[in-house]
């Protein structure tokens, strides 16, 4: 806006870029809420999403996940079964 009119705002990437703030709205097709649609997201000024605290929580325990196969696989290779540790 400038004074008292809206001026044209131009996309970068199909996302409106708002450097003040170091934050970019995009289009995301995905599922919130179990709606599945397009929607309005907020994102870094590269194009990453913002994730909801849902997001997050879901991401640190598929990271938590993958991190102990991994710890497990790596004790099986050291003839050591994971499933027999207390």
């Amino acid at each position: 806006m400038v004074g008292d009119r809206y001026q044209r705002a131009e996309l970068n990437e199909g996302r409106l870029l708002l450097p003040d703030i170091e934050i970019s709205l995009g289009l995301w097709q995905g599922s919130f809420n179990s709606v599945n649609r397009l929607w309005l997201r907020w994102m870094t000024p590269e194009g990453d999403l913002i994730l909801t605290p849902e997001e997050k929580a879901k991401q640190r325990a598929t990271n938590a996940e993958q991190r102990a196969e991994r710890l497990a696989a790596k004790l099986r290779e050291l003839g050591i079964d994971p499933d027999q540790l207390s």
